[in-house]
């Protein structure tokens, strides 16, 4: 199970927002194993640098992935995952996006919206054989604590 402050929600659905009609993308950091309990402690917004079909694809920048891993050093957090969103499309990995993925121990959190708003959010890890998603329960609480 992922456990994520409705903050952290709220936080990537106005980023979501924003980029619409594009998809925005960020980082999520936290503790635990993605084969337990992964508790999501902290977002880092991306520019989406993709050049490329901006609406069903995007590209963290690898200067806010770097200097959010140096951030986290000396703590017990690390990059867990990331996020992005779906425009017009549902909160369901893309073709797209498994040939993007690459490790099992990544969290994918993807939210799908339109023009009328935020329609879902959803959890994904890639399966070993890294052919497929798997969805991962998420628990959104309004009382998370993070514990930096």
């Amino acid at each position: 199970m992922i456990s994520v402050k409705n903050q952290f929600i709220k936080e990537i659905s106005e980023s979501a927002r924003r980029a619409f009609p594009d998809e925005c993308c960020g980082l999520l950091a936290g503790k635990g194993d993605i084969d337990d309990q992964l508790t999501i402690t902290q977002l880092r917004a991306s520019t989406n640098l993709t050049t490329s079909s901006p609406r069903v694809r995007f590209e963290v920048d690898p200067k806010v992935h770097f200097n959010f891993i140096h951030e986290l050093e000396g703590t017990s957090e690390r990059v867990i995952g990331h996020y992005h969103s779906h425009p017009n499309q549902p909160a369901r990995p893309s073709k797209q996006d498994l040939k993007m993925a690459y490790d099992p121990k990544m969290l994918w959190v993807i939210i799908s919206l339109d023009a009328n708003g935020i329609k879902e959010v959803r959890a994904y890890r890639i399966i070993e054989s890294l052919a497929n998603f798997q969805e991962i329960p998420l628990f959104i609480s309004t009382n998370h604590q993070s514990n930096k």
